[in-house]
């Protein structure tokens, strides 16, 4: 059997490995497709990449099934042809010191893209002005980003697959960048179309960078902080959408004089570009592809499933996916949040107007309330995930309270003390926007081994069809009926989400994968044989891993 130690994360620095022997004179089966210091009992079948204790001789007859795929502790060498797509040994468990400043900077310009998001619907009715345009069409710089992405998953799937995290971070990144720059163009009352195409281009930047946390998490981290870490890389998006919430009304004063404001937007657009101009230079410097070791056994074993089961077919990856009815119900209820939580942000400006007149700034107040306690809360939520492993029970709490939040903001926003409004406000977005890492970190759960940027993006997908929902038909009710019957829309559908969350199954896959752990200690000689029937009877349940995930 494989000789192994029992610990494989990084110990004083030093990489661990999995002790590989193989004895030249024993003899293999010539049809048997297996590396050279690949030996097997005789009644066991084994994967090429495969190495078995030195004294188990393979038995002529036995065959190496293209589809069975040892445990996670299990991994060895990789074999000769193994691409330079993975890193260079699978055996070795370690986490790079690099993988901190990789999703600081992913963070960033997430960040970035995010503020470009919002900038218009946090002074929704000062742009109105200044275009000479109906809110509807306001709303609608915010919802192309929703639009962008539907179309586009697909395509930027395969390129993630294709071309790797760090061609994307790089394509994201630049993108962003060029679309600031447009955005410079629009200085004109008569130039709203330019502002459009700045802002179409940011949006297409956002399908490079919203399915990215989680991908980048089980890449570079280890399985004690890989839920952190996503948590970190939501948390740049949010911050970006709490000061488009922030500086757009402090930049961006409400003055008639259309010549003043066309001045106070250009100083918003350049420092913006100049930001996102900083962050595509330190993307090229300090992105990585990956780590040159596997930072977890989950993520070592999603490496040999991609060399031992390549399966390029996406059509084929989401029927998988919509097979497994809990990542379904998943995908549901995360939408109708995240949608909740995209109305909420385009339409807060119109809903504080209404009810407060010339309050601008405070309604970029609020909205910076619910997302800076939504960070707060990502970031507890990350740490609790990591400690404890409840996916199932934290993500339930967690969106029932968004229910119950969204139920008291609605009852407290409308004429009255304006501090309340703060307070609720706040609330909601601790367990609302604190949901997004939850689900994410979920889904990578329900779904191991498939790839991370699938699963994510069919998440964001199902966010921003709703969002697009939500938003029009929440915006439409306002200007008919009010902003509380708008938000008692939106509180239905997040009692549904709740509901549906509850009949979510915990099968936590990638747990499953990081927690099985071969027998460690090297067998002495009058021991091998009993060992050796071991590794037999237990043959079938290392076949199973893989048959069951994939």
């Amino acid at each position: 059997m494989v000789n192994e130690d029992s610990n494989l994360e990084e110990r004083d620095g030093t990489p661990e490995e999995f002790p590989l022997r193989a004895d030249p004179s024993i003899p293999a089966d010539p049809s048997v497709p297996a590396d050279p210091s690949v030996s097997a009992h005789p009644s066991v079948s084994v994967h090429p990449s495969v190495s078995f204790h030195p004294s188990v001789s393979a038995n002529p007859s036995s065959s190496a099934l293209p589809s069975t795929v040892v445990q996670t502790g299990d991994l060895a060498q990789p074999s000769s042809s193994s691409s330079s797509t993975s890193p260079e040994d699978l055996s070795v468990i370690k986490v790079s010191k690099r993988r901190w400043l990789v999703v600081l900077v992913f963070s960033s310009y997430s960040m970035c893209n995010a503020f470009q998001w919002i900038q218009y619907g946090s002074i929704n009715n000062i742009f109105m002005k200044f275009y000479g345009v109906n809110a509807f069409a306001i709303d609608w710089l915010s919802m192309c980003y929703m639009l962008t992405y539907i179309p586009l998953l697909l395509p930027v799937a395969w390129l993630l697959e294709k071309f790797g995290l760090r061609t994307i971070a790089l394509t994201g990144s630049a993108l962003n960048c060029l679309g600031a720059w447009v955005k410079l163009g629009s200085l004109k009352p008569h130039l709203f179309p330019v502002t459009v195409l700045g802002q179409v281009i940011c949006s297409v930047a956002q399908v490079f960078i919203l399915g990215m946390p989680s991908r980048i998490a089980s890449v570079w981290f280890g399985a004690d902080e890989v839920s952190t870490a996503c948590a970190i890389a939501v948390f740049g998006n949010q911050l970006g959408i709490a000061i488009g919430f922030l500086v757009p009304p402090v930049l961006v004063p409400n003055i008639e004089d259309k010549d003043k404001l066309a001045y106070h937007i250009s100083i918003m657009f350049y420092i913006i570009g100049g930001i996102a101009t900083l962050l595509f230079i330190l993307v090229i410097f300090v992105f990585k592809e990956k780590p040159k070791y596997a930072p977890s056994r989950a993520q070592s074993l999603s490496y040999s499933l991609a060399q031992s089961v390549p399966d390029t077919s996406y059509l084929n990856v989401i029927v998988r996916l919509f097979k497994n009815l809990n990542f379904v119900l998943l995908v549901i209820t995360y939408g109708l949040n995240a949608g909740a939580f995209y109305a909420l942000s385009t339409l807060l400006n119109r809903m504080v107007i209404l009810h407060y007149p010339g309050e601008e700034l405070n309604a970029g107040r609020i909205g910076l309330t619910i997302v800076i306690a939504g960070m707060l809360g990502a970031m507890i939520s990350g740490i609790w995930l990591d400690k404890s492993k409840t996916y199932k029970e934290t993500t339930l709490v967690v969106y029932i309270m968004t229910v119950v939040g969204m139920v008291v903001y609605t009852i407290t926003l409308k004429p009255g003390h304006l501090w309340v409004v703060f307070v609720t406000s706040g609330t909601m977005g601790f367990f609302m926007t604190g949901y997004l890492p939850l689900g994410f970190e979920f889904a990578v759960e329900l779904t191991y081994p498939e790839s991370e940027g699938m699963s994510s993006g069919l998440l964001n997908v199902s966010a921003q069809v709703f969002g697009i929902i939500f938003t029009i038909s929440q915006g439409q009710i306002i200007d008919h009926y009010g902003t509380m019957p708008g938000n008692i829309f939106l509180c239905v559908f997040l009692t549904l989400g709740a509901a549906l969350t509850a009949l979510i199954k915990a099968d936590l896959r990638r747990q499953k994968a990081n927690k099985e752990n071969p027998e460690n200690k090297l067998p002495e000689e009058e021991e091998e044989e009993e060992k050796v029937e071991k590794v037999t009877s237990k043959a079938p349940t290392t076949t199973s891993v893989s048959e069951e995930h994939l």
